[in-house]
């Protein structure tokens, strides 16, 4: 059981298996994500109430939480994948991490510019050094920093090592993030949807709100595919598999 574990990732991590795995999955992903984009927009928009206090200005949280969870979401699958790439010297993993990074940065940004347009009106203000909203912003600074130290080396697979470290390292800012609003006193407001115990929100809210979650992972598996299969044949350009692929798309 102990060799099980590193024997099914090594198996999985073959760039030319996972290129064709990820190539084959993709489209429908991209799929998925429009479908049910589309109808949690249609259902936060349009179907759900105004809430009885912030009126339609609550809306943008259709927007808001499901970024914000993602970008709690991608920064642990960063660090995982790190901390496959450091032990077991996957390349596959080390790509992985580093090409999540970017995606959970643009979900991190989005968090943080929904949330000033969600404060202004509630709070009289874009922003304020609350708890909640300055761990997401620490947050942002950790997926850049992966980034920038990752292209910092002229040895990509040096630079990948180096910045898996801080992926790993900055891991404990995510439950900061997540648990700031009991552990401090805060102007964000609490969870409102609860998966152990009864949710603050009616049903017709929370539904669209779950279907725009299910969207956005798919959007990230989808934009992750296209980010790896891209990196794949530019790291392993000299190897055979990608010689016949090229070769493919030149006699199409």
């Amino acid at each position: 059981m102990a060799n099980w574990i590193p024997l099914w990732m090594h198996k999985l991590g073959s760039p030319p298996i996972f290129y064709r795995f990820a190539g084959v999955l993709r489209p429908w992903m991209i799929a998925l994500a429009l479908l049910t984009g589309i109808i949690a927009l249609y259902g936060g928009l349009v179907l759900a109430p105004a809430d009885y206090q912030q009126g339609d200005a609550y809306r943008i949280i259709f927007i808001h939480v499901p970024s914000a969870w993602m970008s709690l979401f991608i920064y642990g699958v960063m660090a995982v994948a790190s901390f496959i790439a450091l032990v077991w010297r996957l390349k596959l993993a080390e790509i992985v991490a580093m090409e999540s990074a970017p995606i959970g940065a643009a979900f991190t940004f989005i968090t943080l510019v929904t949330g000033s347009l969600w404060g202004k009106p509630m709070w009289g203000t874009w922003w304020t050094w609350d708890a909640r909203l300055t761990s997401e912003l620490v947050l942002l600074f950790l997926y850049l920093g992966v980034i920038g130290l990752y292209h910092s080396f002229e040895d990509r697979r040096q630079g990948a090592r180096a910045a898996a470290f801080l992926a790993i390292i900055g891991i404990i800012n995510v439950p900061i993030v997540h648990f700031s609003v009991n552990w401090w006193n805060t102007l964000h407001q609490g969870s409102t949807v609860r998966i152990l115990g009864p949710s603050k929100m009616s049903g017709n809210m929370i539904w669209p709100l779950l279907t725009m979650m299910a969207a956005t992972k798919f959007y990230y598996i989808a934009s992750l595919f296209g980010r790896v299969r891209t990196d794949l044949l530019a790291m392993e350009s000299g190897k055979d598999w990608v010689r016949q692929i090229a070769e493919k798309e030149a006699a199409r």
